[in-house]
């Protein structure tokens, strides 16, 4: 039996990503503790068999004292807890989780599920490279969700001892199962994820209302506007916008194809499900999303951030008889269960906490 250290900066890294891993972890009769900010969803985490450490992160936050008292409390919590090995994902957990069991000489595997502000580039890029070099120096492990990612710390020389290629988070293909397509009406193209600048829905937005006299299609908007960000889909007849939901299944069902304009991703969670479902996906072309289908197969790329290519991309998918829309959506269940598996997430996890010395 080995002690385990999770930690994550929200319950639902845990809770939609990380259950099966959780659950295997106990199963092989490890000791497992996760290290979350408060929630109401911590007893569904205390559910899988672990048990439960509150830890304030503040995720998007950019004050240094916040996150120096944040390193403070990972090696507080370190020293108590005397963990094996800790696992660590996103940027605040892998950077200041890293130095902390660098410092206290604790095994670690970080997961870098992205870039996110590190590949803007200019002085917070700068600062970013800086805090992950020292956050990552002394891990046992870097898991990377895509080849562009990994090549990229590389280049910059963020890390230089042993990473390994995951394929994103998985997707448990039990849970997201196959569906039938729905029927032939009105083309339904779903966007799921937070509304922010990033996602690209400024551009879906006007390629909607380029297409808004399409009586044959319409799209439907599941996620909130987060950070203080306008909705720009508002005032668009032909967008439904339908707010958060925990469970995206249902819109999943009644979706002919899912949308994400993106520009930048790890491995986009959302496509992955979407496709396991047997539907279309219609997105950025861009690393963290090109993976996820195959073109002209289960799928049509378009460039990011250019609206043009995304409303050429939405009319190419269209005018395809219903057919082969179905079919790319059965080619695409077919992908996601031989290359995305998350059970092949799992085993890789499990490979490491049992190799250890």
């Amino acid at each position: 039996m080995k002690k385990i250290l999770i930690l994550v900066n929200d319950v639902t890294t845990v809770l939609q990503f990380r259950c099966e891993l959780v659950r295997a972890l106990v199963a092989e009769g490890h000791e497992v503790t996760v290290s979350v900010p408060k929630s109401d969803r911590i007893p569904e985490i205390e559910a899988l068999g672990a048990k439960v450490v509150e830890t304030e992160v503040a995720r998007h936050g950019k004050n240094p004292m916040q996150d120096l008292k944040l390193l403070k409390n990972y090696k507080k919590l370190l020293r108590a807890l005397k963990p094996d090995i800790a696992l660590s994902f996103t940027i605040k957990p892998n950077v200041y989780g890293g130095m902390a069991c660098g410092s206290l000489k604790i095994p670690y595997v970080a997961n870098v599920t992205g870039l996110g502000v590190v590949g803007d580039g200019g002085i917070m890029q700068k600062l970013m490279l800086w805090l992950y070099k020292n956050g990552l120096k002394k891990a046992k492990c870097v898991f990377f969700q895509n080849q562009a990612n990994e090549k990229f710390f590389r280049e910059k020389k963020v890390v230089s001892g042993k990473t390994e290629l995951l394929p994103g988070s998985g997707v448990n293909v039990e849970k997201f199962s196959f569906v039938d397509y729905p029927e032939e009406r009105t083309t339904n193209i779903v966007f799921v994820g937070r509304i922010i600048k990033d996602k690209g829905v400024f551009e879906l937005a006007e390629a909607a209302k380029r297409l808004q006299n399409n009586s044959d299609l319409k799209f439907t908007v599941v996620g909130d506007v987060e950070y203080g960000a306008e909705n720009p889909f508002t005032e668009l007849p032909n967008v439904e916008c339908v707010g958060f939901h925990k469970d995206v299944k249902p819109y999943l069902k009644d979706a002919h194809a899912i949308v994400l304009p993106s520009y930048h991703e790890g491995m986009a969670n959302v496509l992955l499900e979407a496709a396991a479902s047997g539907r279309p996906i219609l997105a950025s072309d861009i690393p963290g999303c090109t993976e996820t289908f195959d073109e002209g197969v289960t799928g049509f790329g378009f460039k990011a951030k250019d609206v043009d290519s995304l409303t050429g991309a939405i009319e190419k998918f269209v005018a395809l008889p219903y057919e082969e829309k179905r079919e790319m959506g059965k080619a695409g269940r077919n992908k996601i269960e031989n290359e995305f598996n998350r059970k092949i997430v799992v085993d890789k996890y499990l490979h490491q906490v049992n190799s250890l010395e």
